[in-house]
């Protein structure tokens, strides 16, 4: 299924975001924005385990890489939205905060959330990504062949 016929591309984008951003950060940015729902776990967060599987050259068989610890939550709001969180790491805080801001994108408060919370986060990663980036450029060495005269 492309990205553009997937009904959950958007969902698949901020729980990413969400997955891939720093604890620390995302916990300050989610203070700040002060939007924390009334929920109840449905999944209190909980430690665990999963196969990371892996192709050479992203072209091979599949193959097991190895293992990596994540943390999942579950959340239900007071209205009915349920939100779901996996984590890399065993950061229970970062876990819940992930679910109750998935649940909240299933709401009427998702333009608040996504103003208050995602596009900071958005744009941290850009600039990461963009240092990234940067480093790499600079470390660059163009190889070339100078053409002699002699044929």
């Amino acid at each position: 299924m492309t990205k553009e016929n997937d009904p959950n591309a958007a969902r698949k984008t901020w729980m990413s975001l969400l997955a891939k951003s720093d604890a620390g950060v995302l916990s300050q940015i989610w203070d700040k924005a002060d939007i924390a729902p009334d929920f109840r776990f449905l999944r209190a967060p909980e430690i665990g385990g999963v196969m990371v599987r892996g192709r050479a050259g992203a072209v091979g068989a599949a193959f097991n890489l190895g293992e990596m610890t994540v943390t999942r939550c579950s959340v239900t709001l007071n209205s009915g939205a349920v939100g779901h969180a996996y984590v890399q790491g065993r950061d229970k805080k970062k876990a819940e905060v992930a679910a109750q801001i998935d649940a909240l994108m299933q709401t009427d408060l998702a333009a608040q959330v996504e103003a208050a919370v995602l596009a900071p986060l958005r744009k941290i990663a850009e600039t990461a990504k963009q240092t990234r980036a940067a480093k790499a450029a600079a470390t660059k060495v163009d190889f070339f062949t100078m053409v002699r005269g002699e044929d």
